[in-house]
């Protein structure tokens, strides 16, 4: 299988499937990265460990702080306590809460989100409403990178230029 044709997948898969924890995994939240696809994480009830990401998820999605990811226990690990098996969006999030899933631990944590993510999200609802963006996905968006905005004023002053240049070599001009 190529490297796209398993990208696609792979981001369908998390983006689309909605699912529900079995007795052993559990719903952590990750509070950092080691380096090495290690990731620290913290449970609802407090305790924190390493979790590995698996070789389909490298390359092809990305966690950041912050994020909640649903772990399989690994039991030889000493350190390295669990492998992430699914990445939770915000929809993923919802649909777990309203199931009645959600861990207590977290319930607190999640409406006080970060004033500054919810002001992000006004935005985003602005943009939609404008039209510029065409692409919904959750997937993680460089921001460290200038987004561009074109007008169209652009071209009506080239197009004003065109014309008062075109008066000059005509004579109408002054």
């Amino acid at each position: 299988m190529s490297q796209a044709t398993k990208r696609k997948h792979v981001v369908k898969e998390v983006l689309g499937d909605f699912i529900t924890p079995t007795e052993n995994q559990q719903i952590v939240k990750v509070i950092g990265s080691r380096g090495n696809n290690l990731h620290e994480t913290i449970t609802a009830q407090g305790e924190t460990f390493l979790v590995s990401m698996p070789t389909k998820f490298r390359k092809n999605i990305w966690i950041k702080r912050g994020d909640y990811v649903v772990v399989d226990p690994i039991e030889e690990g000493e350190k390295v306590k669990a492998e992430i098996s699914f990445i939770l969006y915000k929809d993923h999030i919802q649909d777990l809460q309203k199931r009645q899933l959600w861990p207590q631990g977290f319930m607190a944590e999640r409406p006080s989100l970060d004033k500054a993510s919810r002001k992000q999200e006004d935005e985003e609802k602005e943009e939609e409403e404008e039209g510029d963006s065409e692409d919904d996905s959750d997937l993680f968006v460089n921001t460290n990178r200038c987004n561009y905005q074109y007008s169209e004023s652009e071209e009506d002053d080239s197009e004003e230029e065109e014309e008062e240049e075109e008066e000059e070599r005509t004579g109408n001009g002054s």
